[in-house]
């Protein structure tokens, strides 16, 4: 377990980041965290007021709101705080929503973490310790329109799709750049569809959940022969942890320089879902948690309709290198995951 760690997590009050940080100050031994976000209105702010209030229960988490974009703000952060690990999840998320807003991709994904490289650069001035990991969310979304399956972090993946995914890769190739110049510890994770309990509403199976509920008609893209790679928070919280436990090693090369201590590993369920599955097993489980009514007409809501400008037909992760180097593997289940999803819903919308 991350122990006697001060641990600087950007996208506190995100899905991912608010599940990692609650995970570290709940199980941690004298751990601190910080949490930055600036709380933009992308999606419902009163779920991340929510998972907030959950984190602001602990003494040893301090929240700061503000932009990543900022960069005197970061270095004063880094210089008051100074972290051992910084988890970088703060990112406009969303593929679809990179074709209308592209400006905010480049400010929080290029320029953000831009920031937050050269200030774990900055960390080892004067001899200081510094950052002892930079552990990074990348996308599942970075291989593009790639034929081979599963995806494996060995694959080319220089065709991105869509913008959002664009940034995602320059991620990995900035961050490989300061693991050589500076001999950061640098480690990306490529998320695969990640849902669970106050998740981000932007994602298909809270659409859906939302648009059933008002009686509206749920668009199933691709005609349902869409296949997703779902993994459960819990299971992304999980391999979080263990990434950042064990950096990449700092070695020296042959010509005496060092080896860039980077690494990019899939964070997937290993075990594509049909969308038409996914969505039949949601129904069952919003009705068995009272969200829905047991009569409910679920063929008259559904239309099955052709794929959306920037979406791929199925994301499939790789995750043995995971497994080798961390002896973890995503196992949650689709219906444990959609039904404490359901149960979530019910409580917080509807009770």
């Amino acid at each position: 377990m991350i122990n006697n760690n001060r641990a600087f997590i950007t996208g506190a009050a995100g899905f991912i980041g608010s599940n990692l940080a609650k995970r570290l100050l709940e199980t941690g031994q004298n751990v601190a965290v910080v949490g930055l976000d600036n709380m933009n209105d992308y999606y419902d702010i009163r779920i991340k007021e929510a998972r907030l209030a959950e984190l602001e229960k602990f003494p040893n988490f301090t929240f700061i709101k503000g932009n990543l974009a900022d960069k005197a703000l970061i270095f004063t952060l880094f210089e008051e705080y100074v972290p051992d690990v910084v988890v970088n999840l703060a990112a406009q998320a969303g593929v679809r929503y990179s074709i209308a807003n592209p400006d905010a991709y480049i400010e929080s994904n290029m320029l953000g973490f831009y920031n937050v490289l050269e200030a774990c650069r900055h960390s080892y001035d004067g001899g200081a310790p510094g950052v002892q990991h930079l552990v990074y969310a990348s996308s599942s979304s970075v291989y593009g329109t790639n034929k081979k399956v599963p995806y494996s972090t060995e694959d080319k993946v220089d065709n991105p799709v869509s913008l959002y995914a664009a940034t995602k890769k320059s991620n990995e190739l900035m961050a490989h750049a300061y693991a050589k110049l500076y001999n950061i510890p640098c480690t990306g994770l490529r998320f695969f569809t990640v849902y669970g309990p106050a998740g981000r509403p932007d994602m298909a199976y809270f659409g859906f959940t939302n648009k059933l509920l008002k009686g509206e008609t749920i668009r199933i893209f691709n005609y349902g022969n869409c296949k997703r790679d779902f993994t459960y928070i819990d299971d992304i919280v999980e391999g979080v942890v263990r990434v950042m436990q064990k950096p990449p090693e700092k070695k020296t090369g042959e010509d005496g320089l060092p080896i860039p201590p980077y690494a990019v590993y899939n964070i997937g369920n290993n075990q594509p879902e049909n969308l038409l599955d996914f969505v039949r097993i949601l129904q069952e489980e919003l009705v068995r948690a009272g969200v829905l009514p047991a009569n409910y007409d679920f063929e008259a809501h559904k239309e099955l309709v052709p794929m959306q400008p920037g979406d791929v037909p199925v994301t499939y992760a790789d995750t043995a290198p995971l497994e080798r180097d961390f002896g973890f593997k995503p196992s949650t289940d689709l219906r444990t995951g959609l039904r404490k999803f359901s149960e979530w819903y019910k409580a917080f919308y509807m009770e």
